[in-house]
């Protein structure tokens, strides 16, 4: 990211979860230590988010791709929504146009938001999924993955979070057979947490972090599960439910500690704590677990491919425990990642 010292230059995520905002932190803090001007864009809870990290960045308002979700099955809503996430792409990359020559960018870099490419400033596309999983097979992964780069060789780079070699964290979704055409840039792991505690946060003997996030209505349907089991946890147990700039809080105990949402700092003290991470399998969160090796359970989003994939690729690396949400049982999985032989 040298090549970008001292640029004036726009970053915005995808609004696809919490993710792709929270693994723009490391991005976003090594632009401004190699004194970039550095702008963001995007809303609702990425831009709660980005602005409660850096409140003295300016922040430009850009519409999401607002993708809705089903209860069950993933890629056939996807593909109902295609017309409408075409047309985001088309008036983004009109709208970064417009930015460009109101404000002078001389970059931009893009988290899987396939409409901020420009032929005359420098483009990066961020992204861990060159290659996309489709529910519906190999046939369609083939479509898929063909759109998909026509996307990204708009663009001038494609960076991808992850390590080049075997020692990697997203197998083949960040290391297809073909590549695209623009260059790739494997930059390593991102993650805005350290692994080394300060004081009083050292780990604690059967604590869990639970972490909650991605799309509704999963994000709730996984929450209530966790209420109704954690009761009977025998030990302490911080939740942390995903929803920043929620109102309603759930009351705390004296062993269990409920938070709407935590800062960076706080939630990485919070992780330094835990002897088990519990959380989604969402490419950000397990790059965030590999930085401060912990051991984890990860319950990948029903019917959501590339979180079901990387569950199942971590699991036979002995990275992660790893469970189905609809036999998700707190009490025996905890057990079972006992059992486990992690390898970290």
């Amino acid at each position: 990211m040298t090549s970008l010292a001292g640029k004036k230059l726009l970053v915005a995520p995808l609004d696809w979860g919490l993710g792709h905002a929270t693994r723009c932190v490391p991005v976003i803090r090594d632009l401004l230590n190699n004194n970039c001007e550095v702008w963001l864009a995007g809303e609702g809870t990425q831009e709660k988010l980005l602005r409660e990290e850096f409140p003295s960045l300016v922040f430009l308002p850009l519409k999401g791709y607002r993708i809705k979700y089903a209860k069950n099955g993933f890629t056939g809503k996807i593909l109902l929504q295609a017309p409408s996430i075409l047309r985001s792409i088309k008036e983004e990359n009109k709208w970064l146009k417009e930015q460009v020559c109101k404000f002078g960018f001389e970059a931009v870099i893009s988290d899987n938001r396939y409409g901020l490419y420009h032929e005359k400033i420098f483009s990066v596309f961020v992204t861990h999924q060159l290659y996309i999983k489709s529910s519906l097979g190999k046939w369609s992964e083939k479509i898929v993955q063909q759109w998909n780069y026509k996307f990204i060789n708009r663009f001038h780079e494609c960076w991808v979070p992850d390590e080049k070699g075997e020692n990697n964290l997203a197998g083949e979704l960040s290391h297809p057979a073909k590549p695209p055409n623009v260059p790739v840039k494997y930059i390593g792991t991102l993650s805005r947490f350290s692994s080394f505690p300060s004081l009083g946060n050292e780990a604690i003997k059967d604590h869990l972090l639970i972490i909650l996030s991605g799309p509704e209505p999963q994000r709730t349907i996984l929450e209530n599960k966790v209420i109704d089991q954690i009761v009977n946890y025998p030990a302490t147990a911080t939740i942390v439910r995903g929803l920043p700039g929620e109102k309603n809080i759930l009351p705390s105990t004296n062993t269990l500690l409920f938070y709407n949402h935590l800062s960076s700092e706080e939630l990485n003290n919070e992780a330094m704590k835990a002897e088990f991470i519990v959380s989604r399998s969402g490419y950000s969160t397990v790059m965030d677990i590999a930085a401060l090796r912990k051991k984890s359970i990860l319950i990948p989003t029903p019917g959501q491919t590339e979180q079901e994939y990387l569950g199942g690729y971590l699991m036979k690396k002995q990275f992660s425990f790893c469970v189905d949400q609809n036999s998700f049982s707190l009490l025996k999985n905890v057990e079972e990642a006992r059992n486990f032989e992690y390898i970290l």
